[in-house]
């Protein structure tokens, strides 16, 4: 880049190639240039190599990763608690569980999972397992029908990232009342079908709802797009321009 664009790499430049490695699942490869890097690597790039990790699993380098994101953000709780589902993932509930004692006794707090949809100049506010909104009963049975239609297009709940080792059906009922899905099964039965869904979300959308917003949109025929605290996702025909990766 120096040499043929004369043109010095900034930081946002090797972040851009740590999250290019790390797509590609070359963890190894993307840690090392953070470590060549010839300024201190910030924030951002430290959390595109943890997201890989995600991706991809890595418990063992998502620590070395985290302790860096500890010191240049300690207040950050979405580093703990993005460590907190990898762990979950790969099913160490013990060190799951330790990750979230830590926050406690540093006094960190995940906010609640929230998400506001807009409908006729009215913005309408959801809560994870929500039932305060008036349509209440018509938003959860609607859920009840897409749920059934998404079992039968080979929907399978993601339950890895729910922390605590209970009884699937368990878990399943947790994510089946996350903040987002809300929001658009209220945005299904209150617009027109040829109506694009808006949905925004205060927290990452979690694995789950993605799959699940995937296939919605597929059944639906709607196309939905959700702003996270990451990203936009927008999915259409059961694809998201995220390619499955945030």
């Amino acid at each position: 880049m120096d040499r043929v664009f004369s043109l010095t790499p900034t930081v946002e430049h090797y972040g851009c190639m740590v999250d290019l490695l790390g797509r590609a699942g070359l963890l190894d490869e993307a840690h090392q240039m953070i470590r060549n890097m010839p300024m201190e690597a910030n924030a951002i790039v430290w959390g595109a190599l943890l997201g890989a990790c995600r991706i991809h699993r890595d418990t063992q380098l998502a620590e070395l990763v985290m302790k860096q994101l500890i010191e240049l953000e300690p207040w950050n709780s979405g580093n703990y608690v993005l460590l907190s589902n990898i762990y979950s993932t790969n099913l160490k509930w013990d060190e799951a569980a330790k990750i979230r004692l830590s926050m406690n006794e540093k006094g960190i707090q995940k906010p609640p999972g929230c998400s506001w949809i807009e409908v006729d100049g009215i913005v309408h506010e959801f809560l994870v397992g929500d039932k305060y909104h008036p349509l209440s009963e018509k938003i959860y049975a609607k859920l009840d029908e897409l749920t059934k239609k998404m079992k039968v297009a080979g929907y399978i709940p993601t339950t890895d990232n729910v922390l605590f080792d209970i009884e699937e059906e368990e878990k399943e009922h947790f994510l089946g009342c996350h903040s987002e899905k809300l929001a658009i099964a209220f945005g299904l039965i209150s617009t027109p079908p040829t109506t694009v869904i808006r949905v925004v979300k205060n927290l990452r959308v979690c694995g789950d709802c993605h799959m699940a917003i995937k296939l919605i949109s597929n059944i639906t025929g709607r196309e939905i797009t959700v702003r996270d605290n990451n990203r936009f996702h927008c999915f259409s025909e059961g694809s998201c321009s995220c390619n499955d990766y945030w």
